[in-house]
């Protein structure tokens, strides 16, 4: 089992001087400790994420502090970009880390972000798979016919050359079957997490992962899966439960309330689904909240003690989990993370 930190927070009470010291501060005692990558991911228009609108400049700048860990995009969300501006970005950023950049690939849900591209919003993961491919493409030197300002056909070839010529490509899922059965055919990897999501149901879409990557061929690819989990280690259950709990919970109140305004303009909520539900009063909303860091707490985390979360990590291993993307900074001090993660390292 390999572990990664995902870093997601939402930060609006921070000032810009604490919100990117956390980060780089965090990079940089990932890297001694032996953590496989630190993704990023890509946020806009909205306080939840708000220090994350371009995972390839925060790979770029952490590429400058760090010396071994893979710098991955958690995740790009290509259809709201032309390819050929993402292959160019992220190829600076393998070059300034000496080829240690990779992509996870998300088709995007939030409708406010689809200003960029209005028109991409309802075909967004079939704009995706096309996006992949051609990256891809582009990214081993292959070119690119585009119709240029004089409108004439040219063809077209990205500079700088990357750093290296295969990168690692995943794909994020919110547990759809059909994402893990297309990233088993492209030889992708996956990332993934417990939102709407349980084990018994993760372990069902892990195999069929497997079995589309067995049937297409492409064993030698891919093959990875990282589970997002939120990770908070501490001397003892109790009071890593009681300094995780606030936090926790405000943290998902966020998400929640950006869901609840995505599906009011239009949307959809997290993992495509449509929400028809009207807004919740304030009671209904705490009781939910309740229940949902509750659930975390006790089976959807890794919040505890190096001990009490051992049988979980087990259990994640048997069902085809690779990876580990420990989300950090839900809300702890950088003192409480700086301990989780040694406490972590302690499990690599």
């Amino acid at each position: 089992m390999q572990f990664s930190i995902f870093f997601f927070a939402c930060d609006e009470d921070q000032n810009s001087a604490s919100r990117y010291s956390l980060l780089t501060n965090t990079a940089r005692l990932a890297d001694t400790l032996g953590f496989t990558a630190l993704w990023t991911p890509e946020r806009h228009f909205d306080k939840f994420g708000a220090a994350y609108p371009n995972p390839a400049l925060m790979s770029a700048a952490l590429a400058m502090i760090t010396q071994r860990l893979e710098l991955r995009a958690g995740s790009v969300i290509s259809p709201l970009h032309d390819v050929i501006r993402l292959v160019e970005e992220w190829a600076v950023a393998d070059h300034l880390s000496h080829g240690r950049v990779a992509l996870s690939f998300g088709c995007g849900w939030n409708v406010n972000d689809f200003v960029l591209f209005p028109d991409r919003y309802q075909n967004r993961q079939k704009v995706m798979i096309e996006q992949i491919a051609t990256f891809k493409h582009l990214w081993n030197g292959g070119s690119i016919r585009r119709v240029n300002g004089a409108g004439k056909e040219v063809e077209l070839r990205v500079y700088p050359q990357p750093f290296r010529k295969e990168i690692p490509i995943w794909i994020t899922s919110s547990g759809n079957p059909a994402t893990f059965k297309e990233a088993g055919r492209m030889g992708a990897n996956i990332l993934t997490h417990l939102i709407g999501q349980d084990l018994e149901q993760l372990a069902k879409k892990v195999a069929m992962y497997k079995q589309s990557q067995s049937e297409a061929g492409k064993l030698d690819q891919g093959g990875k899966v990282a589970l997002m989990l939120h990770s908070y280690l501490s001397s003892s259950l109790q009071e890593a439960r009681q300094k995780a709990y606030s936090p926790l919970r405000e943290y998902l109140r966020s998400a929640v309330t950006l869901e609840n305004r995505s599906s009011q303009n239009g949307g959809v909520i997290s993992g495509g689904h449509k929400s028809t539900q009207d807004e919740l009063d304030k009671d209904m909303e705490e009781e939910l909240l309740e229940l949902t860091v509750n659930r975390y707490l006790e089976t959807a985390s890794l919040i505890g003690t190096t001990a009490t979360v051992k049988p979980f990590l087990e259990k994640l291993e048997e069902i085809g989990i690779t990876e580990i993307a420990c989300l950090v900074d839900f809300g702890p001090t950088e003192k409480e993370i700086t301990n989780t993660l040694q406490l972590l390292a302690t499990l690599i």
